[in-house]
């Protein structure tokens, strides 16, 4: 594999004033994160992660970045940030305050700890801005490895930019394909299974992504032995390794982490062979070095031999830097030690503006707060009570706004009696512009809040005529993704069996000869990254539909969608967005692994995307046109069972569009509303039938949208009639029932409406065995459905309904 020479004709191209550019940039960054270690131990940060050591390769990769390429990185990549103009000192230290305002915190507006970078993708309306003028950063993630399936995404877009003349009009996005998608990771994560999926993905799709490991040896304390076999990356990947130009594979390059010349040659050389050739590359960067250790919640003294603290001083990148330029002459002694000195000034300026942004609008708060917890004081004579509260908050030297709110809350709490008095009410109000201004800071943006978010798409119904006809499902969904994908040409579909065959089901039979293969695209076995080639393509403005076959397998990608898609609005604070649709089949079917519903956990993981459970495949593709006008993320559930029964397609299928947290109501009734979804909705209009037989008149609900839920309370009107309510589902009990029954009962408060104790019907606490028996007796069924719901209707008119049993 390629190995840099040390002193090359890229680096020596550089002038005096480059070399000492990056050599001033390096000894800035040096001192952040020294001086970021002290504010935490002071106590003026919660927790601090750091990049020194790595400046020098860092500032290489700068070099190399392009605009219009794409980081998706890790939490120690600020050295590369700053010299790729997208950082600044004094931003730097607003994310380690955790400063909640975008234009102080550009990159999470305080939401994520410090390290955690990205750049605002979108204008102030939540639009993308011109991407391909920009250098763009998505935005990290804290779990390890977890950028790299991202990364894979923001690498095929190239791939589909270039390749597909359709897209060759979207230069807001990219030039032509050229854009390469950086990736850093340290070595230790190199052993997660997400890894080495998306550098296999990345060789067989053959795209523009470029991967650097910062190796320092270790993963917090543990070290490479116990890491990676041979303890090199780079060792073990050699197979990956192109043995000729054109062939498929990686080009793999290692380099010291010290070596600056080495560095800039190896970048320069690695990422015009990623653009020009859309050749995957990896750089493994050796013998790197963590001068503080992995963060400020432990010493490596603790782990780490006096022979290697010792190496790592020797060879720590920034001395090895000033050996060199003095070495060749580039600069002198004075010369590099007054960059050293002002380096230390440049970053005191930006610490000390920084905590001057952040705290002096939260003393200006408390002091607001304060007067007017003075003027209640004297208003209502509380001033024992109130005194020492109101003290403590006044001279607290460092107050945080929870203080505040504390403080106000509870004094309001000790003058609750006094209800005439004007200071309270006055403290009220400032209580409630409070909670608001920090619902804002703090709760805002895990929905779109833009003109595109799913709930602003205007509902256009579904139209029928005589002649519409009648139809397998698959093909109402099959037409509908026609529809859409002549419209769109930003819009593609991947996944497993997705391509030759048009997926298990058929929904995309025929749509690979029509589209090409680069619109609909088979993949290999690889959950994880299908997901991650979905949300990377969507950052860049790509509309892609992403299946997973079987909604049990939805497991295997579970992480990432909770991780980084789902909470990716909010992470930002809208500066990024990705709307990805995750398609997949789930309910019932036939065993343990074919057969899964289990949407309490899918529910409590991806808060940020919408869950969407459609009992039929006309609603489904409802769902899809909205999805498709939309600019949020959203898994679509759809029934396994369903694709072969018989609906009638509508004469707008491309058109018609399904709003999203509306229920439907199947059938009116006046004795029990009973609450469904999906499959499960046959099974209880089966029991409602039978119900009716015996005189029970049942309200049969479903609810089509799990987030967003019911945004109308239909079922809280619905309630408000019959006054009982049984919610079924094919979950674990405790899972997607009790999660509506507290939609219902909490958030409507519709408890104010029942008779009887509400009801929950669910399966068996263990996955549904194999065989039509096995479905019989693990999950509902309409015989339990009519048992639940006559139990309820005997227990308030035992003469009318008597015990079966």
């Amino acid at each position: 594999m390629p190995t840099a020479e040390p002193l090359v004709a890229a680096a020596a191209a550089l002038s005096k004033e480059d070399l000492l550019h990056d050599y001033r940039l390096g000894w800035e960054s040096r001192q952040a994160s020294l001086a970021g270690r002290k504010e935490v131990f002071m106590g003026k940060a919660k927790f601090g992660i750091f990049g020194d050591g790595k400046e020098l390769p860092q500032l290489a990769m700068a070099r190399a970045f392009q605009p219009g390429d794409f980081r998706s990185g890790y939490y120690r990549d600020q050295t590369f940030m700053v010299a790729a103009g997208e950082l600044t000192w004094q931003q730097y230290f607003a994310q380690l305050y955790a400063h909640p305002d975008a234009e102080a915190e550009p990159a999470t507006a305080g939401r994520a700890m410090n390290g955690h970078f990205a750049t605002r993708l979108l204008d102030e309306d939540g639009n993308f801005k011109n991407l391909a003028e920009l250098k763009n950063s998505s935005a990290d993630v804290s779990p390890t490895a977890a950028q790299m399936p991202r990364l894979v995404g923001l690498a095929y877009a190239s791939k589909l930019y270039r390749q597909n003349p359709e897209l060759h009009e979207l230069t807001q996005f990219s030039v032509n394909g050229n854009e390469v998608a950086f990736g850093t990771i340290g070595n230790a994560s190199t052993s997660e299974g997400m890894f080495f999926e998306a550098i296999n993905a990345a060789g067989v799709l053959q795209i523009p992504m470029l991967v650097s490991v910062w190796d320092d040896h270790y993963g917090i304390s543990v070290p490479a032995e116990y890491q990676t076999t041979k303890q090199s990356i780079s060792e073990i990947l050699a197979g990956f390794q192109r043995n000729a130009p054109g062939e498929q594979g990686f080009e793999i390059f290692v380099v010291k982490g010290w070596d600056y010349a080495a560095l800039v040659d190896t970048y320069l050389r690695a990422a015009e062979v990623c653009r020009r050739e859309h050749v995957p590359v990896l750089i493994h960067v050796t013998e790197v070095t963590q001068p503080q250790g992995h963060s400020t919640s432990g010493s490596h003294e603790r782990y780490k031999s006096k022979d290697r603290l010792g190496w790592e001083e020797e060879h720590d990148c920034l001395r090895k830097m000033r050996e060199w330029l003095l070495a060749e002459g580039h600069a002198s002694e004075d010369e590099l030690t007054q960059i050293e000195n002002d380096a230390k000034d440049v970053v005191k300026k930006a610490r000390v503006a920084a905590w001057d942004a952040f705290f002096n609008p939260i003393k200006q708060e408390r002091d607001e707060a304060l007067a007017l917890l003075d003027k209640l004081v004297a208003e209502t004579g509380e001033e024992n009570s109130l005194h020492d509260m109101v003290e403590q908050l006044r001279h607290n030297p460092t107050p945080i706004r929870a203080d505040i709110v504390r403080t106000v809350r509870r004094a309001l709490r000790l003058v609750r009696a006094n209800r005439r008095s004007a200071a309270r009410q006055d403290l009220k109000d400032h209580l409630e512009q409070l909670l608001a201004e920090n619902a804002d800071r703090y709760n805002s943006y895990l929905y779109s809040q833009s003109e595109q978010a799913a709930l602003n798409i205007e509902e256009v119904k579904a139209e029928f005529t005589a002649d519409s006809p009648t139809v397998d499902g698959r093909e109402v969904l099959q037409a509908c993704f026609e529809a859409n994908f002549r419209r769109d040409p930003a819009i593609f579909a991947i996944g497993e069996d997705v391509g030759k065959i048009g997926d298990v089901n058929q929904a995309f039979a025929g749509l690979q000869d029509k589209f090409g293969e680069l619109r609909v695209t088979d993949t290999g076995i690889r959950e994880c990254t299908i997901i991650g080639q979905g949300i990377g393509a969507a950052l860049r403005g790509l509309r892609p539909i992403t299946e997973i076959q079987y909604l049990d397998y939805l497991l295997y990608a579970i992480q990432i969608l909770s991780d980084d898609v789902a909470c990716l609005q909010y992470r930002t604070k809208g500066g990024q967005k990705a709307p990805l649709i995750v398609r997949t089949r789930g309910h019932r079917l036939e065993g343990v692994w074919h057969s899964g519903s289990p949407i309490g956990m899918i529910l409590s993981s991806i808060r940020g995307m919408h869950v969407l459970v459609p009992r039929d495949m006309t609603q489904a593709a409802g769902f899809y046109n909205t999805l498709l006008r939309s600019d949020e993320p959203a898994l679509v559930i759809e029934c396994l069972n369903g694709y072969r029964l018989k609906e009638r397609i509508p004469q707008n299928v491309g058109e018609f569009t399904v709003p999203l947290g509306v229920p439907e109501t199947l059938q009116k009734g006046t004795d029990i509303t009973i609450v469904t979804y999906g499959s499960m909705c046959r099974i209880v209009m089966d029991a409602a039938k039978q119900l009716a037989e015996v005189g029970i008149s049942a309200e049969v609900i479903d609810v089509q949208s799990l987030l967003p839920f019911d945004v109308d309370h239909i079922i809280a009107d619905s309630l408000r009639k019959t006054n009982r309510v049984l919610f079924a589902d094919e979950d674990v009990p405790g899972g997607a029932t009790a999660y509506m029954l507290q939609q219902v009962l909490d958030e409507q408060q519709a408890y104010r409406f029942l008779d009887s104790q509400p009801r929950c019907l669910a399966a068996q606490p263990h996955r549904p065995p194999y065989g039509s028996d096995g479905d019989y007796f693990s999950k509902p069924n309409a015989e339990d459905v009519f048992d639940a719901v006559y139990e309820l209707m005997s227990e308030a008119e035992p003469k009318r309904f008597p015990s079966i049993y």
